[in-house]
């Protein structure tokens, strides 16, 4: 008992100094993190472009995995470890090496990807989807080369993938199908994050994101709906962004029988040409017009053409319009009818007769 306890002693001050060693630069590395990256940041919020944010964003977790192998590297300089334990410590390092590579590049391939996507707009479709697939091909990459340095085969392993892909790919038949969907919508750009679409079912709202199964939809009561990418390529789409985001705004309105239609034409142009200037989401430069369309059983039909700047501004537009116009028609002395029905007594009197 004696002799184990005195072996048990001797590995603990051989391995004392070592892990001694190893905390102590892992400590370092944590303190020289938190400092350095402050005066990183502060530095790249006065840079013009965003590269160096996203730099400085990707390396963050591999500065600590490189201070865990400083620490480890240092640790093997002492003399005196068991050799398996400094073999299995080299290929520990190999393998923190080759991952924290792997960490920085698909970081900074989604950091891009982010930034440019949402600069490009409807040049480059940005999405979960995009970063998602850019991230696996990048870790795959790096799995196999990590793989291939610790000595083991890739190729049997490529092979068996191969077999075993097409049995995986009948097995998810119904996600492959959304995955495919959702690389055909992006790169068709049918619908792009941002824009407002409706449903051929009735629902509408914006496109929030567009990940490797569904694609996200807020509607204007804030609720999301998801919606599979595979079921969205199959129903018809009003993507109300496309081609571009202006839309006509139409109110349907009626007048009198009796009244001068030259004067409500001229009346209600001047009220749109009103809600166009001073309410939100109009078009200023844009002049409203009117058709007379409808013998109506009360009223002459017509319609008013407004312009707003995007779907939803044309809530707000025929508000402002129908209340503006309103008052305007009564000041002016143009009625709009109730719904009537007349009855002509005379004729239906000779019928009975």
């Amino acid at each position: 008992m004696s002799g184990s306890n005195e072996m048990f002693v001797q590995i603990a001050v051989q391995l004392a100094l070592p892990v001694g060693a190893f905390l102590l630069v892992l400590g370092f590395g944590l303190v020289l993190r938190a400092m350095l990256f402050k005066r990183l940041i502060r530095w790249a919020q006065h840079t013009k472009h965003n590269l160096d944010d996203i730099i400085i964003s990707s390396i963050k977790v591999p500065f600590v995995i490189w201070f865990v192998m400083l620490g480890i590297y240092i640790a093997l300089q002492f003399p005196k470890l068991p050799e398996n334990m400094v073999h299995i410590a080299g290929k520990v390092l190999l393998v923190l090496g080759l991952f924290s590579i792997t960490l920085v590049l698909a970081n900074i391939a989604s950091g891009v990807i982010t930034h440019y996507s949402g600069k490009l707009g409807a040049v480059m479709p940005g999405a979960s989807l995009t970063q998602t697939i850019s991230r696996i091909i990048i870790f795959t990459i790096g799995i196999l080369v990590i793989l291939n340095a610790l000595g083991i085969s890739i190729t049997p392993m490529l092979a068996t993938l191969g077999v075993g892909g097409l049995a995986v790919a009948l097995a998810l038949q119904d996600t492959l199908s959304n995955l495919f969907a959702g690389f055909h919508i992006m790169m068709n750009r049918i619908v792009r994050v941002g824009d407002y679409i409706k449903l051929e079912s009735g629902e509408e709202g914006y496109v929030i994101d567009i990940n490797w199964r569904t694609t996200k939809v807020r509607m204007l009561a804030n609720n999301t709906i998801l919606i599979p990418n595979s079921k969205l390529t199959q129903t018809n789409v009003t993507n109300y962004y496309l081609p571009d985001k202006d839309l006509a705004v139409l109110v349907n309105l009626g007048v009198h029988y009796n009244s001068d239609l030259k004067k409500v034409e001229q009346v209600t142009c001047e009220v749109g040409k009103e809600v166009m200037r001073e309410v939100a989401g109009g078009f200023p430069e844009f002049d409203p017009f009117i058709r007379y369309n409808t013998f109506g059983d009360s009223s002459i039909g017509f319609t008013v053409i407004l312009r707003g700047k995007e779907y939803v501004d044309q809530y707000l537009i025929k508000h402002e319009f129908i209340k503006r116009l309103h008052q305007r028609y009564t000041k002016e002395g143009i009625v709009i009818p109730y719904p009537i029905r007349a009855v002509n007594y005379t004729q239906e009197g000779n019928k009975e007769k």
